[in-house]
């Protein structure tokens, strides 16, 4: 289990992160979410003793990352799939980890089995390795000690569709079987295809968290109408909450309800229906809204 507790990390006098707290539990693959810049990576790095806090704590499996006695085999880490040593082989650097663990020698084959890494691909230098083989190359190394927990950072960059199922189905299987799987990335479907639980940050701050179903079916509904003047004054009169979408407009109200306003004001709708449908991706923007790049340089 992950556990975060009113972390924050400060550079002068900006907020990287700001009182951030959230649990990642065993059994369950938990996405982490947020713009570039929100702070994900910042709160991946101090759980991993990386970066020091300024205040609060991350702790896995009850513990500090530096007062685990052999982190690789309690937490599998990937960060930044190019920060390997670039002169060395993939066995090679699957071979020190290994060692360095006091593992079976045995345990280094196993693992390029299970990310594809071919013979001939493992005796090549790190430096001619692609993105995704680099990617491959990571997790290999994340799950080399049996591990009850992985962090893994943006690890289905540079994966082709194959790739992202087959990372997909690895991590599923490895929650299913009581691991704690902490999951950042920017590829939302992936994300909603296979993540148990939500923690959305975004300037620092969580702005939402909770399971997938919890915060989908929370998004209210979803409507369409040529006539969105008429619609937006009839929603006020109402007392409803809403927020004009590219091509929409979400309501924090019932489908039933919002179509009884559309009708005393005798506004005429294309589209009506929960905006669960709508999926993470409009989820994700309305959360983070203010927060996104386009928004913030507006």
């Amino acid at each position: 289990m992950i556990k975060v507790e009113s972390l924050s990390k400060k550079y002068g006098g900006f907020a990287a992160v700001d009182d951030v707290s959230f649990t990642a539990r065993p059994g369950r693959v938990t996405g982490f979410l947020g713009p570039n810049g929100a702070g994900k990576t910042t709160t991946m790095r101090i759980m991993v003793g990386l970066t020091p806090a300024s205040s609060g704590s991350a702790t896995v499996s009850g513990r500090r990352f530096a007062d685990l006695p052999n982190p690789g085999l309690e937490v599998g880490v990937l960060l930044d799939a190019s920060a390997q040593h670039a002169g060395r082989t993939g066995r090679e650097i699957l071979t020190v980890a290994q060692r360095t663990m006091g593992l079976p020698a045995g345990r280094v084959d196993e693992m390029l089995d299970l990310v594809s890494l071919t013979p001939t691909e493992s005796g090549r230098r790190v430096r001619n390795y692609s993105l995704g083989m680099r990617q491959r190359l990571g997790i290999a190394a994340a799950l080399l000690g049996e591990p009850e927990v992985l962090i893994l950072d943006e690890p289905a960059n540079g994966l082709d569709p194959a790739g992202i199922r087959w990372m997909r189905d690895l991590l599923r299987g490895y929650a299913d079987r009581g691991g704690t799987v902490l999951l950042s990335s920017h590829l939302l479907h992936e994300i909603e295809v296979i993540a148990d639980d939500l923690v959305v940050i975004g300037n620092g701050r969580i702005v939402a968290q909770g399971t997938k179903s919890e915060l989908l079916a929370a998004a209210g509904t979803l409507v369409r109408t040529r006539d969105v003047p008429a619609l937006t004054r009839g929603l006020v009169a109402a007392g409803l909450e809403y927020s004009e979408m590219t091509d929409a407009i979400r309501v924090d109200a019932d489908p039933d309800v919002v179509g009884q306003v559309a009708l005393a004001t005798g506004v005429a709708l294309t589209e009506l229906r929960s905006a669960e449908g709508a999926g993470l991706e409009e989820m994700f923007l309305e959360l983070t809204a203010d927060t996104q790049r386009e928004g913030a340089a507006a």
